[in-house]
């Protein structure tokens, strides 16, 4: 693989185009208007920056890495790409129209990857003539220092595009681990929502309060963030959706949302980028 492509130039999108092109990668970052796609380069310039007053790179890896990132609203510019990695919106329909695009633009050999964290794998490479080559590659916020990535196989997924991803990936310094069926949540959010969400049920059953239960966590249990200092971080939207997704899929109780939790999201409470969610920023 040589030339990466990056379909979507928000906060995942762009963070993964920028450790694509520190990994050395030819990368083409694509969304539906240049004004986002700009927004995602000036956000990895700024990322870039910040690496530069750690000591972490000087001014002239900065300078060749933003060289490496073509910035396109075509789709059609995808068709030398090795490898696609799909970052848009949390939707099926969606992304089932952008992989079935992307199936007769691309040419045979070129491995088509989602960042979903919680949608079918098979399902999206059902949209496609090319199932064997269509794998969830799931980054982890924040995108440049966490080094984990989950590479999730679809029914058909083959054994050399599993072997491909995990060569980009270690190209890119990071680690990964292989889902080796697919299931909404993967390994990570799969262990780790319910953990959040039973921190909530905590919280609003008034067992106990906000900093409370963070406290109790990160004394009690070794955690370096306590649970609703983490569901600010990931979005509490975000957390509303997979939990959606997994009552859904598996019709366990144990996935249901409080009552508390449901109207914070109805007043728009999502967290940081929100600057409210269960703390104030």
């Amino acid at each position: 693989m040589e030339k990466v492509a990056v379909l979507g130039a928000g906060l995942m999108g762009a963070r993964i185009a920028q450790v694509a092109a520190q990994g050395g990668y030819s990368v083409i970052l694509r969304d539906l208007q240049m004004g986002l796609v700009r927004d995602g380069l000036q956000a990895i310039a700024k990322n870039l920056d910040k690496m530069i007053n750690r000591e972490q790179i000087d001014a002239k890896a900065k300078e060749e890495i933003m060289e490496r990132i073509q910035c396109t609203t075509d789709l059609s510019d995808l068709r030398e790409a090795d490898l696609v990695i799909e970052a848009v919106v949390e939707n099926m329909a969606v992304k089932k129209q952008i992989f079935a695009e992307l199936d007769n633009i691309c040419p045979a050999h070129t491995v088509l990857a989602t960042n979903t964290s919680t949608l079918s794998i098979s399902e999206i490479a059902a949209s496609t003539r090319r199932q064997e080559k269509i794998l969830g590659m799931h980054f982890f916020n924040p995108v440049v220092s966490n080094r984990l990535v989950e590479l999730v196989r679809g029914m058909e997924t083959s054994d050399e595009t599993i072997a491909k991803a995990a060569d980009f990936v270690a190209t890119m310094g990071k680690d990964y681990v292989e889902v080796k069926r697919e299931s909404p949540g993967f390994i990570v959010n799969r262990i780790l929502i319910p953990y959040i969400n039973e921190a909530i049920f905590t919280y609003g059953d008034g067992l106990a309060g906000i900093e409370e239960i963070d406290l109790a966590m990160k004394l009690g249990a070794g955690m370096k963030e306590g649970p609703l200092e983490l569901a600010d971080r990931v979005g509490l939207d975000t957390i509303s959706s997979i939990l959606e997704v997994f009552w859904h899929e598996f019709r366990d109780t144990k996935y249901r949302p409080h009552t508390v939790f449901s109207t914070m999201i109805r007043a728009g409470y999502y967290g940081k980028k929100s600057g409210r969610g269960f703390y104030q920023y």
